[in-house]
């Protein structure tokens, strides 16, 4: 049962949450534009690892990055659930559109500012840069992810140049 803005006071935000191997993260819904199904996907040569191509979108080249390999997890292995989040960020102050492949994306939650704790230090697992806090939402946590911390300034580039070639 999710806590709705009408049973609980203060400030909320909505966040789409979605799945990397066996952990949920989640996403502001501010940066998510849509959720793709896998087309096919160009692959780019000579780029990071992460980067496994880019995809036409509607007349534009949307460069798509594996979100498990970008967290240190192995190759995401293709299902019938698995997608493709395309958000819009800032990335050294400007905007920029990518698309990050995901196992599988679940629900849009609000979760109140007071229900998100600062990130504890999670080991060698994760960049502690990457995530903004864990949110308890019922009885699972939600890692609660900086997206702009996500890619740095090297990748911004990258993925620009990508984009003209």
């Amino acid at each position: 049962m999710n806590i709705s803005a009408e049973t609980k006071q203060g400030s909320h935000q909505s966040y789409l949450t979605l799945r990397l191997a066996d952990e949920r993260f989640a996403v502001n819904v501010l940066k998510v534009i849509e959720i793709l199904e896998i087309p096919r996907i160009t692959a780019v040569p000579k780029s990071p690892n992460h980067l496994i191509g880019v995809i036409n979108l509607r007349g534009n080249v949307l460069p798509v990055i594996d979100s498990r390999i970008k967290f240190g997890m192995e190759k995401t292995q293709q299902t019938v659930d698995t997608c493709i989040v395309v958000m819009n960020q800032e990335i050294e102050g400007e905007e920029t559109v990518l698309g990050a492949m995901v196992d599988a994306v679940d629900e849009v939650l609000d979760i109140f500012d007071d229900q998100i704790k600062i990130s504890p230090n999670m080991g060698k697992q994760y960049n502690p840069e990457f995530i903004e806090g864990i949110a308890k939402v019922n009885d699972d946590f939600v890692m609660i992810l900086n997206i702009g911390k996500v890619f740095s300034a090297d990748e911004a580039t990258t993925l620009k140049t990508v984009k003209k070639e």
